[in-house]
């Protein structure tokens, strides 16, 4: 039906005819000439249709907003004057001499160019959001980048292969979706969280590079750059350590970069402890972008008689820090306000504040509610160590180290963006020297920081059972302006130190061998030292576009509730389906109803 891509037509092709194919972007009657915008995933080219070519020109008076159309006519410059700038073909046109309309539409939910469309709208009718231009680019960048992707890992001799979608439900991790089995009742398949165990065993089967575009789905809570289902390049290794694996990954990366984006990204990646990261920045995924870090003040604080900051600060699991804003002075009350509330969100009690007015002045050229708890020696120290100077705000958070890492965390991002100083660029960074476990108070437990499959960094199980809460592990994270775009560890790769590891989150010999007992005997017959990585291709693809949530990035995403708006699932099912599955409807359950259908 076409010879070229309406993009693909250009000044190279003048006097030559072409056929086309695409939608009516837009049709403009102008005195007799009517001019048509056909667009295809390509870009948009001009079509004059005059009424020399009558059946032509017939059929172009009935022409409205997306029909699909054929055209067949000659290339030629456009007259002077008329020539767009903005567009590819802006130099050209196509004089119509033949014009079929493949099918008519409706007037659409909302104009392509529109900006102001809800989310819901959009997901409702995603194939027609899908038309507009920026969600074109962005699926063709998309499938640009996997496909270099997978060039350079074939290059490598990775094998791309598959892992099971129907799996068994696994005790770590977030919450399964589950999938009630017909031919075994009362038992259930899980849809894996990512392919982990499988692709371990690929290792231990002797497919020493493997590869895969993975579709992974977690029932958790969601935000702007999670999915109840989505997408990640699943990787593993054998006979490689995590220096080789890292080594490799960001040349992948760079290349990536290089390619598709023209940038040159630093070689090699710089690299920070997660000690160092929480520390400084509060999360293990810091923005390098934005130059301000938080300053620990405990020591200075942990004697007045300021409760607010003396108590965390006495106390082992509590932290107390200072956030200088350059010249955050300007920020007025009502906007510090707003500050307090953002910080609440995290869990933060308040947020205490000290202006800067003059530095010199000492208590006087201070401002702020809280300096008449101070005593003059600690706010010349607290001065000293944050530098602060004439024109900058202090923000402090006190409290437990979790709620303070995290609440900072959030100010610090925010304020930066507000200042406005986010650096311009990309800022890669590998995050290493991970705690193999944290502590669950709730539970009185340590539970795996990654995963129970992650190797400790000793290979004698007696020193891990011995220095479990200080024991650190062989994994790695790849941060670019403050995401996660991948995460991985060097695995267990032997039976006795899995066994330690279970023991250790609690996961008795009992049910780890109900749970993990083919990957116990697995580990008996010959396992080859590996380890891997696993990077979220939707948020990889969000940032390399400049979009907000990976929403945007995918085809058919859901809401933030799990919906999805297009085909109305999750839906119920009938009575019959039911029985199949030996499952029975609650009473208070509709039939049809997707908030019923959620809660079975």
């Amino acid at each position: 039906m076409r010879t070229h891509y309406c993009g693909e037509v250009n000044e190279s092709l003048i006097d030559q005819t072409v056929e086309i194919a695409g939608w009516s972007h837009r049709r403009r009657d102008h005195g007799g000439v009517i001019f048509i915008d056909l667009r295809d995933r390509a870009g948009l080219l001009q079509v004059v249709v005059d009424p020399d070519t009558r059946e032509a020109f017939t059929r172009a008076e009935r022409v409205r907003n997306e029909f699909v159309l054929r055209v067949r006519g000659l290339v030629r410059h456009r007259p002077e004057g008329t020539v767009n700038e903005n567009l590819a073909s802006g130099q050209i046109e196509v004089l119509c001499r033949e014009l079929e309309i493949l099918n008519t539409a409706e007037t659409p939910p909302f104009m392509l160019d529109d900006e102001d469309i809800s989310e819901e709208v959009r997901l409702k009718y995603r194939y027609v959001d899908l038309r507009r231009p920026v969600m074109q680019q962005r699926m063709l960048l998309r499938s640009k980048i996997v496909r270099h992707l997978r060039n350079f890992l074939d290059g490598c001799n990775f094998l791309d292969m598959e892992t099971p979608i129907l799996t068994r439900a696994t005790p770590e991790g977030a919450r399964d979706y589950l999938v009630p089995s017909r031919t075994h009742p009362g038992n259930v398949f899980a849809l894996p969280q990512s392919p982990q165990l499988f692709k371990q065993l690929l290792m231990m089967s002797g497919f020493d590079r493997y590869y895969q575009i993975a579709r992974c789905f977690r029932d958790e809570d969601l935000r702007a750059d999670r999915q109840p289902e989505f997408t990640q390049l699943d990787i593993e290794t054998s006979f490689l350590g995590e220096e080789e694996i890292m080594s490799l990954m960001e040349e992948m990366i760079r290349q990536l970069f290089r390619d598709v984006q023209g940038v040159e990204l630093p070689d090699p990646f710089p690299r920070m402890s997660y000690a160092e990261a929480l520390e400084k920045y509060g999360v293990d995924c810091p923005d390098l972008r934005i130059p301000l870090q938080l300053v620990e003040l405990a020591d200075i604080l942990k004697d007045v008689e300021f409760r607010v900051f003396s108590g965390p600060a006495q106390d082992p699991k509590g932290r107390v820090v200072a956030l200088r804003v350059p010249g955050g002075n300007q920020l007025t009350r009502r906007q510090i306000d707003e500050y307090t509330v953002y910080a609440g969100r995290y869990g933060a009690k308040g947020l205490a504040y000290i202006r800067v007015n003059d530095v010199a002045a000492g208590r006087d050229g201070l401002q702020s509610p809280i300096l008449k708890f101070l005593p003059e020696q600690a706010i010349s120290q607290l001065m000293e160590r944050t530098d602060a100077d004439n024109g900058d705000l202090i923000f402090f958070g006190a409290g437990s180290a979790h709620i303070v890492n995290e609440s900072m965390a959030a100010v610090r991002v925010r304020a930066g963006r507000d200042m406005g100083l986010v650096e311009e660029g990309w800022r890669p960074l590998w995050i290493v020297d991970f705690p193999m476990f944290e502590r669950d108070d709730k539970e009185g437990r340590l539970t795996a920081l990654h995963h129970p499959f992650t190797a400790p960094a000793t290979e004698s199980p007696e020193e891990l059972k011995n220095h479990a809460a200080g024991m650190l592990s062989r994994a790695y994270d790849m941060v670019l302006n403050g995401n996660e775009i991948g995460g991985g560890s060097v695995r267990i790769h032997k039976a006795d130190i899995q066994r330690a590891v279970f023991e250790l989150v609690g996961i008795e010999e009992d049910e780890a061998r109900d749970k993990f007992g083919f990957l116990l005997d697995a580990l008996k017959y010959g396992c080859p030292p590996h380890g891997g990585i696993a990077f979220g291709l939707d948020r990889l693809v969000m940032l390399m576009s400049g979009a907000d949530s990976i929403r945007d990035v995918m085809p058919f995403p859901k809401t933030q509730t799990a919906n999805c708006p297009l085909t109305q699932a999750p839906s119920g099912i009938g009575d019959h389906q039911l029985r199949e599955l030996g499952l029975r409807r609650r009473k208070n359950q509709g039939k049809t109803a997707p908030e019923s259908a959620a809660n079975k």
